[in-house]
């Protein structure tokens, strides 16, 4: 039988307050606490504490604090992509974010999903939805992707938006949901 983490990992339905899931959960909100403590005068400190608890992180990658997230290693990162403050990372699936990516002020990503059915709800199961932002992507701030998205290369979001499915590359959204106002 597959362990909670597992389940999580192989995108099935798990139980969020499993142990393991949890101890995981603490160890990226002790790094995250530590990353988020950095002083900008130490971009070696703050690219070390980055490579430990990210999946990957591509070179000449800048996040400025405070960043949250729930467990990090889900989370990749491309080479020369900008994060300003405040991105929330609910890393639950993966996120899988593309080379030189501007993100804007918080940003919110959240790959989970919670059943409808409220004895579920209850009993603690959820699952997730992967999300992808191809390469050249801006997101403006406060956008919101929600699970399951993937945003094509050189799209442009702009703040506010709430992205509730796909947009393809090369446009520019907006609004709540967002839609497509013209192609780039």
């Amino acid at each position: 039988m597959a362990s909670q983490k597992e389940r999580m990992l192989a995108g099935e339905p798990y139980l969020a307050d499993d142990p393991e899931l949890s101890a995981d959960a603490l160890r990226a909100a002790l790094l995250s606490e530590r990353f988020n403590a950095t002083s900008s005068a130490d971009p070696a400190q703050r690219r070390e504490l980055l490579t430990e608890l990210l999946g990957e992180i591509g070179e000449d990658v800048e996040i400025r604090p405070p960043l949250h997230l729930d467990y990090g290693y889900q989370t990749t990162i491309g080479p020369r992509t900008f994060v300003n403050y405040g991105l929330t990372l609910l890393d639950v699936g993966r996120v899988t974010i593309g080379a030189d990516v501007q993100i804007g002020p918080n940003v919110q990503l959240l790959t989970p999903t919670h059943p409808v059915e409220p004895e579920a709800r209850r009993a603690k199961w959820e699952a997730a939805e992967p999300i992808t932002i191809g390469d050249n992507v801006w997101l403006g701030g406060g956008v919101i992707v929600c699970p399951g998205v993937t945003i094509g290369e050189n799209t442009v979001v702009g703040a506010g938006a709430v992205v509730t499915r796909d947009l393809p590359a090369d446009v520019v959204a907006v609004g709540n949901p967002a839609r497509v106002i013209r192609k780039l």
